[in-house]
Parts: structure tokens; sequence; C-alpha cells
């Protein structure tokens, strides 16, 4: 199932905003953001304090509104340091690995980016806020319905959505200039470096449960060969291949 969602943008901090600032963009018929004040605290004390410097992943990180990707029962949660339950088994990526992966992936406004593993659709709205093009792969359709929900209601709506088998990504859509992967697999699948344009890179978190995983980017050079980079220790649902469910 691929879906395109009409765009919306009812939430929208201003640029350039002081954190710690009351004040949003509320223009007609938008609402005021009361999130503001705790997502530029996230931001400063999460995300820069911890050595992240891109400074726009920093201003994607302080625009998108992650309390309308979680539950209402966690809003009060939402720029807490940690990931947080959306169903199926499924979870939210604390936004400190959100932003550290947007980093490491370099995004540059025009990129096309895979994104598989949907969830929430938080990673794939900052990715858009980025400038990127986005390509996003669900397999659970009832957690790809839900994102579908969330970008919309966030104005993210020119994201491209479809439920299927990530491992397999988005063939018909390639190149991509840049595959992010938000669940891990015990190896990088082939199918998504073959799908990787000249100069990509694949950003992944890879290896089994526990304690073993790593995040790795993966860059393709002009030649067609593949570096690896290891970026350390992380924690992530295990990426599943097979039928959709």
């Amino acid at each position: 199932m691929d879906r395109k969602i009409e765009e919306r943008r009812p939430w929208r901090a201003v640029p350039g905003l002081l954190a710690g600032a009351l004040s949003c963009a509320c223009g007609a018929g938008e609402d005021v953001d009361p999130f503001v004040n705790q997502r530029f605290f996230m931001v400063r004390a999460q995300i820069e304090a911890r050595g992240i410097g891109d400074e726009e992943v920093l201003r994607a990180m302080r625009t998108v509104p992650r309390h309308l990707f979680v539950d209402e029962l966690y809003q009060s949660e939402a720029y807490s340091d940690r990931p947080l339950p959306i169903g199926e088994g499924q979870t939210i990526s604390q936004p400190f690995i959100v932003a550290l992966m947007s980093s490491l992936a370099g995004i540059e406004p025009g990129d096309r980016v895979l994104e598989i593993g949907t969830g929430s659709g938080y990673q794939a709205a900052v990715l858009a806020e980025l400038g990127a093009d986005v390509w996003s792969i669900e397999l659970l359709p009832t957690i790809g319905a839900a994102a579908a929900r969330n970008l919309e209601a966030a104005g993210y709506g020119d994201v491209n959505l479809r439920v299927g088998d990530g491992y397999l990504g988005w063939p018909e859509a390639a190149p991509f200039d840049r595959v992010m992967v938000t669940a891990a697999p015990e190896t990088i699948p082939q199918p998504l470096l073959d799908q990787l344009g000249e100069n990509g890179r694949l950003v992944a978190p890879v290896g089994s449960s526990g304690t073993s995983q790593r995040l790795r980017v993966a860059m393709r050079h002009p030649d067609g060969s593949i570096a690896l980079e290891d970026h350390g220790a992380v924690s992530f649902v295990p990426m599943v291949h097979g039928e959709t469910p």
C-alpha cells in the first residue's frame, strides 16, 4: 500500500526562536504550540550537550513536534531523552539517536532518502524538515496507518509511505542519496546497498538483539565499493524480514 498525504502545517515554531521563549508562529487557523519550551530545552540539554553540532539537524529537532508522534498517554514524556512505546512492541526512538543518525546521514536539501521502519513517523518528519524527499516503508499496517495520521497532523504530508517489507527497499524509486534504517538487521540488507546511489550513505543499527548492535555508516564510493564506519553501541528493535502481516 502506497500513500501520499495531503500537506498541512498547523504546528510550527518560529525559526530562530531562542531556547526558553514562549512565542510561536500562529497564523490564521493555527494553534499555539504548548510544548515549544520543552522542545528547545530537549535540544539544548539532550542533544547539543552530548556533542551534536549540526546546525540544520538542531533546527529540525527544535521544529518537529515530537508530542504529535506519541500516544496521548505519553505526551508529558514526549521530550524526555528516551524511547516510548507506540504499540505492536515498537517504539519511537530517543531524540538523541534521531539527531545522531540524521547528522551521520549528512542530509542535503533535495536528497532522495529511503527510510526503513516508519514507526511513529517522527524520523521521517525530521528528514523532511531537513529538506529531503522521503520514501518510508513500515512493515506493520496498524503502525503505518498511525504514522500517516501523525505526519498529516504535524504537517509533513509530502512524505511517501508504503506498508511492506523494508528489507527489499523501494526499487522503483531508487537510487537514493541516503538510506536510513531504524530497526536492526543482523547484517546490512544487500537490496538496500544496491539501491544506494553514487556517493550515497546508509545509516543503520546492525546486529542481533542484546549488546551486540552497532551503529554503522556505509558509504558508496564512485567506483562502487562500500566503506563502513562504526559509531558505537546502540539498541533497536530487530528488523523483521518476510511477508507483510
